[in-house]
């Protein structure tokens, strides 16, 4: 099992917690801050899924007129979780 830590940047969230398996599908995500109702929506959705899934789906959301979002975050986190492996 992989995790990672990741400090948001230009999101409400701070602090995005990833847990991927050996098959890198996502076991867990957990957002700290920003909006609870949809964060525990966006981790309860890519639970299950595949890594490169998740960032091709998500990459480059944009949250109003942030240049990123806590979607975008977790993408950042994944590929920062993939280049440690």
């Amino acid at each position: 099992m992989k995790q990672i830590e990741y400090i948001t940047q230009g999101t409400c969230s701070k602090l995005i917690t990833v847990s991927v398996d050996e098959n890198d599908v996502i076991q867990q995500v957990s957002f700290l801050g920003g909006c609870h109702g949809n964060l525990q929506g966006i981790s309860r959705m890519v639970k299950g899924q595949k890594v490169e899934d998740v960032i091709e789906r998500l990459k480059g959301i944009r949250c109003g007129a942030k240049s990123t979002s806590c979607p975008d975050q977790l993408c950042q986190a994944l590929k920062e979780l993939k280049i440690r492996d």
